[in-house]
């Protein structure tokens, strides 16, 4: 999740972007073990840094997707709506909606090509009455690279 101070003080959570945990979310069919994960993100049109993480994912982290991986969990002071949601071996594609102090629409669409890769695009915007604040787009790729330490 990142988080970026607008004038006033305010924290705006920019992005829920939770790339580590949501890239792996085929029930059936991704293997668990160590994954690394690049995520690309842009900030308002602007590219940032790539970033590198690894995870270990165990069985029941790919048995249960929904409760391992989905951001609903994952967001404070909102109430939150999932107004699209598919999971196939293939695919897992969501679209939240969440409102409070901050109104977050946030889209994930992930292609699982194989049992060991994957790639997303995780889209956000975040506003406060009615004021669009900040847009971001993430592409996300995994590739299992082995067994777990």
């Amino acid at each position: 999740m990142m988080i970026r101070r607008l004038r006033g003080g305010t924290a705006l959570v920019a992005l829920a972007f939770v790339s580590a945990g949501l890239a792996a979310a085929r029930a059936d069919g991704l293997q668990p073990g160590l994954w690394r994960i690049l995520s690309r993100p842009v900030i308002d049109g602007v590219a940032g840094r790539v970033q590198e993480n690894t995870r270990c994912l165990t069985p029941a982290d790919v048995a249960d997707p929904e409760k391992t991986f989905s951001p609903v969990g994952r967001t404070v002071n909102s109430t939150c709506e999932m107004v699209e949601h598919e999971l196939t071996p293939e695919r897992l594609k969501w679209h939240l909606q969440c409102t409070g102090q901050l109104d977050m629409d946030l889209t994930g669409d992930f292609s699982f090509d194989a049992p060991e890769h994957y790639t997303a695009v995780v889209t956000t915007a975040a506003s406060m009455a009615g004021r669009l604040m900040q847009s971001g787009r993430m592409t996300i790729e995994g590739q299992r690279v082995g067994e777990c330490q």
